[in-house]
């Protein structure tokens, strides 16, 4: 298994070797440590300048970066929500199209439902009074028989 912290413990090796090195080149320098603390201030002040001057120019540079982003960005914005309105008007617009159309559509499908309720009322109530009237016919034949037929005691 791979140990990740592993590039912490070379890089910390990494530097520790730079100080120890600089340390010894000091301290075996031919130079006296007067002439050894001025050439170091000079450098350090050599580098600080360096360093400042990158991070102005690095600083202006995301600035501007930042602020170019912003207007793009911002343009963008604008943009999807102009499109977002204009498909939102189309919306309504083919709504209201739509809309009378199948309101009309719903209404006269309801007005078919209830022509064949009231057809489908009339015939159930037709087919109803023809059994009825079987009935009273079968009825009435039965009770004629009935009457017909010699009682048994």
């Amino acid at each position: 298994m791979y140990d990740y912290r592993r590039g912490e413990s070379i890089l910390a090796a990494f530097l520790l070797g730079g100080v120890v090195g600089a340390v010894l080149g000091l301290l075996f320098s031919p130079r006296s440590g007067r002439e050894n603390r001025e050439f170091i201030a000079a450098k350090a002040d050599e580098y600080w300048g360096e360093g400042k001057q990158f991070y102005e120019t690095s600083r202006a540079k995301v600035l501007d970066e930042t602020e170019e982003m912003r207007v793009k960005i911002d343009a963008a914005r604008e943009r999807l929500k102009e499109q977002v309105d204009t498909v939102t008007q189309q919306a309504k617009g083919r709504i209201q199209e739509v809309a009378p159309v199948a309101k009309d559509a719903v209404h006269k499908a309801g007005e078919s439902v209830r022509a064949g309720i009231g057809t489908a009322e009339t015939k159930a109530q037709g087919v109803l009074d023809k059994l009825a009237e079987k009935t009273a016919t079968v009825a009435d034949d039965a009770a004629a028989v009935a009457t017909d037929l010699p009682v048994v005691e």
